[in-house]
């Protein structure tokens, strides 16, 4: 490594005081939980990095997986009371390396009680164009269902058309079919076929997402019936990912159980779901939270494509 680049380390020192004052204006609580858990991230999707604890057994689990968010301990300080809240600090994913990706990383994650998803995604959208006028920027907003992005852009209605049919636009791609499912083929045509068209001067959200791409979101009755769940996007680069949360223990224990299983499918290492999540989410009040990937944005201020260009020190000079 030759050096740093000293306005990307301004740029980001800029953009987190930004952010502080964005919530202390709301009176949205900042808080810390921890980065090393007893409990994993399940999604199949995911890989955690692992380490083993050499104390007295009395102090707890030994084995400790990093965080991937801090989604689950937020949520028991939601359970316990403590209201509108945001965490900003670093997160880490196993394998994620490259142009676009760094294995440790910065999150933004926040939550709102009382509030939908739909209520969540503008303030997002604040949040991400007061960023923008910061750097003498303002974007156009486009805020559109999931289905009928599918249906305009694509012709294809993401939740009726055969598994050939989402397949036939992707053909070109060399993709192995082998072990996708329906939905890996929506995502698939979301990653290459949309999502690079999206215009860099826009901010982009997606919201209502099939029922079965539900993450921890709650699903809304319908036919069909909907992930209640949006995506912001900043030009072609997904920004941030927000749910109106389930709050039920025994649908979330169901979903944590579904990804081990797939998991096991995949020859993956299971990992174990949050007991101490799981004990009090029944008591989480009715919320909606999202969270946004500080890199991303930071890459969208400056104008790059490398995720190095705005990092003191990439992963491969750590």
């Amino acid at each position: 490594m030759t050096g740093f680049d000293l306005d990307a380390l301004h740029r980001r020192a800029r953009l987190n005081a930004q952010v502080r004052a964005f919530f202390a204006e709301r009176g949205v609580l900042e808080v810390e939980t921890p980065i090393l858990s007893a409990a994993g991230n399940t999604d199949p999707n995911i890989e955690s990095f692992v380490t083993g604890f050499s104390g007295h057994v009395d102090a707890g689990a030994r084995e400790r997986w990093l965080r991937t968010s801090p989604e689950f301990p937020l949520k028991r300080l939601l359970a316990a009371g403590v209201g509108d809240c945001y965490e900003l600090g670093r997160v880490f994913r196993n394998g994620e390396a490259g142009g676009r990706h760094n294995p440790e990383f910065s999150m933004l994650e926040w939550y709102r009680v009382g509030w939908d998803h739909r209520e969540l995604m503008h303030e997002t959208i604040d949040l991400v164009q007061a960023a923008l006028v910061s750097e003498g920027r303002r974007a156009e907003v486009l805020i559109e269902g999931y289905r009928q992005l599918f249906l305009d852009e694509l012709g294809l209605d993401p939740m009726h058309a055969s598994l050939d049919a989402l397949q036939a636009p992707l053909a070109g791609y060399g993709i192995d079919p082998a072990g996708l499912t329906r939905d890996d083929w929506l995502d698939l045509l979301l990653t290459h076929k949309l999502q690079p068209a999206f215009p860099r001067q826009r901010i982009t959200v997606i919201h209502d997402y099939p029922a079965s791409q539900c993450a921890l979101a709650r699903i809304r009755a319908g036919d069909p019936p909907l992930a209640e769940r949006f995506e912001l996007y900043l030009g072609p680069y997904e920004l941030a990912n927000g749910y109106h949360e389930l709050n039920d223990a025994a649908e979330q224990r169901a979903r944590f159980q579904q990804d081990n299983e797939r998991r096991r499918q995949r020859g993956l290492h299971e990992v174990p779901p949050d007991e101490r999540l799981l004990a009090v989410l029944d008591a989480m009040p009715d919320c909606a939270g999202v969270a946004l990937g500080m890199e991303r944005l930071l890459m969208c201020l400056a104008g790059t494509d490398a995720i190095a260009d705005v990092l003191a020190f990439p992963f491969a000079d750590a």
